[in-house]
C-alpha cells in the first residue's frame, strides 16, 4: 500500500500522542505503517524534516481564526493557539519547542506579522515575537490565569513601546 505524506504524518502523530517523543523514530513509523524505513524518505528527506511537518500539523489544528482587526488581540491569540496546540498532544512542547531551535522564524512569522502591521520597527517586531514565543515555550505549563497574566504583561510592554 502506498502512502501519503498526509497519512505518515497522520499516524507520526498517533505515534507521539500513544509513545512520546523518544520512541517515534523512521524505522517505528515505518513498521507501525507497515512498509520499509526507505520508504519514508520519499516523503521527508530524514527525520528532522518528518519532526518539522509534524509540528507544522499540530500547530496548524491549533491555530484559531484570525479575523481579529486589533494587532494584540490577534498577537493574543496567536500565543494561545500555540499553547493549547502544545498541550494537545504527548510531548508536543518538546517537539515544538525542539523544532523552534531549528527554525525560529516558522512559530515567530505570523506573530511579526502583527507587529508589523501594528508599526513595529523591525527590531521590535523580532524581538516582541520572539519573547513572546518563547514566553508560550517556557510558561505552557502554568494555569490559565497565570498564563494569561503573563502574556498580558509582555502585550503592554510591546504597547506601551507601540503608543
Amino acid at each position: 500500500m502506498r502512502y501519503r505524506r498526509t497519512d505518515v504524518v497522520e499516524r507520526a502523530i498517533g505515534v507521539l500522542d500513544e509513545s512520546g517523543l523518544d520512541a517515534l523514530t523512521m524505522r517505528r513509523l515505518a513498521a507501525d505503517l507497515g512498509v520499509q524505513p526507505g520508504a519514508l524518505y520519499h516523503h521527508f528527506d530524514g527525520k528532522d524534516a518528518l519532526l518539522a511537518a509534524l509540528a507544522e500539523e499540530i500547530l496548524r489544528r491549533g491555530r484559531r481564526p484570525t479575523e481579529i482587526v486589533a494587532w494584540d488581540a490577534e498577537l493574543l491569540l496567536l500565543c494561545l493557539g500555540l499553547r493549547d496546540a502544545m498541550r494537545r498532544h504527548r510531548d508536543g512542547a518538546l517537539l515544538i519547542a525542539q523544532v523552534h531551535r531549528a527554525d525560529a522564524g516558522a512559530l515567530e512569522a505570523p506573530l511579526r506579522a502583527a507587529l508589523d502591521r501594528a508599526g513595529a520597527e523591525e527590531h521590535l517586531s523580532r524581538v516582541g515575537a520572539r519573547t513572546l514565543v518563547r514566553f508560550v515555550l517556557a510558561q505552557q505549563d502554568d494555569d490559565a490565569d497565570d498564563f494569561r497574566l503573563g502574556i498580558s504583561l509582555v502585550l503592554d510592554g510591546l504597547r506601551a513601546r507601540l503608543s
